[in-house]
């Protein structure tokens, strides 16, 4: 399916790896990225963790063995992600996932 707004990439396939602890998600523009759980978790769009400004941001920690209990779409634009810790207010948008994608890229080639 092709991207819906020029410019933006559009998922082709979302796995959640349970075991592994890692959403393994290909774009149509061909990046592919396996971001743990906990990146998903500590970096949820919710106003719970973002706040309402950069100032009001929440830096989780203690995240690490987080769990995915399952997922719900959200129309076509996102997906809600239900936490084994009890979270479930996030919707990850398609470029919100893109961009943890490159995040958990970037951390990679740093380390």
């Amino acid at each position: 399916m092709a991207s819906e707004a020029v410019g933006t990439p559009w998922p082709l396939e979302l796995v959640f790896q349970r075991s592994a602890r890692v959403l393994d998600v290909t774009f149509d523009d061909g990046a592919r990225f396996a971001i743990p759980f906990e990146l998903l978790r500590v970096e949820s769009p919710s106003a719970e963790v973002q706040g309402h400004s950069a100032a009001q941001k929440i830096t989780l920690t203690g995240k690490e063995r987080v769990g995915v209990l399952r997922t719900e779409p959200v129309g076509r634009y996102a997906v809600r992600i239900i936490f084994d810790d009890g979270h479930n207010s996030g919707l990850y948008t398609w470029p919100w996932i893109y961009r943890l994608g490159l995040m958990t890229r970037e951390h990679a080639a740093a380390g």
